[in-house]
């Protein structure tokens, strides 16, 4: 671990507390970026074997069909760390450590990795304002909830406000739980959030701000943070790699990423996260509800 990115991780910290969110520019280097690509590239060719949703485990691929799009597009894998030795060991890299430590300690369990895919043409690829505690919903399998997780967001292709980057509100981590976008039929991917919609919760949409990010370059935002972003209008994709991760000691849920300081392998089974049916219906097992005619 070098020390320009201990040093970055300690003011990413200091600026997440006051702002909500903070930016590590060039959390990885060329090759690694690299790399990442290649890879995510792999995942989403592997993704489009699957006609519909696909789930096994905590895997999953999100599909949208051909019959409704034209073609098939994948927009979103879950825990690919299954399909994929690279994402399964990047997960665990050192340099999340040397970010996460001076928010969450060096004992770090992980409840979410995604990788989000905005393919031009799709339409589906706006994300409406909201908080991520709503997709919390068991809170009593964890202790402290807001304090001990942290969202890290890597962008794999350039994130712009042309291709639908990451949009905060800085400081309104700091009002509570806003219920942004939990009304009506609560789908974030269906429909964009109002100017007004903001007002009403107290927030000013002049006070949002884009997160321009550089492949390579990493984004934090907590659980109250108010984030969303505009369908991608460019005619570039904009692949995104979400990864959440709790104070291992506050959670009852969640992967092992590091113990005492030292990256955690993936278990023979996986370990229940987000997806509450994970013993009920493990499968594998295929999705075909059309959300998006809602």
């Amino acid at each position: 671990m070098s020390t320009s990115i201990a040093a970055k991780g300690k003011a990413a910290a200091e600026h997440f507390e006051e702002f909500g969110y903070a930016i590590v520019r060039n959390f990885i280097d060329a090759d690694e970026v690299a790399r990442l690509q290649a890879e995510t590239r792999r995942v989403y060719e592997e993704g489009l074997k699957h006609h519909a949703t696909y789930r096994h485990g905590n895997l999953a691929f999100e599909i949208l069909p051909e019959t409704d799009f034209g073609q098939r597009y994948v927009i979103q894998a879950y825990w690919m760390s299954w399909v994929s030795p690279y994402f399964e060991a990047f997960r665990r890299h050192e340099n999340y450590l040397a970010v996460l430590e001076p928010i969450l300690g060096n004992s770090i369990k992980q409840v979410a990795q995604q990788i989000h895919w905005k393919p031009p043409g799709a339409g589906l690829t706006g994300y409406r304002f909201h908080q991520d505690l709503r997709f919390r919903p068991n809170q009593d399998d964890y202790r402290d909830i807001v304090s001990s997780s942290i969202t890290a967001g890597l962008a794999i292709d350039p994130s712009t406000p042309e291709n639908g980057c990451l949009r905060v509100v800085p400081r309104a981590h700091k009002r509570g739980y806003l219920g942004l976008s939990d009304e009506g039929h609560g789908q974030i991917m269906l429909g964009l959030t109002e100017d007004d919609d903001l007002r009403r919760v107290g927030l000013d949409p002049a006070e949002i701000v884009d997160l321009e990010l550089e492949p390579g370059d990493l984004a934090l935002w907590g659980l109250l943070t108010p984030h969303g972003s505009l369908p991608n209008s460019s005619g570039n994709d904009r692949a995104f790699a979400l990864s959440s991760y709790v104070r291992a000691e506050n959670t009852d849920r969640g992967e092992w990423a590091f113990r005492d300081g030292v990256g955690v392998p993936l278990g023979a089974e996986p370990r229940l996260c987000k997806y509450e049916k994970l013993y009920e219906e493990p499968g594998p097992l295929y999705d075909e509800t059309p959300w998006w005619r809602d």
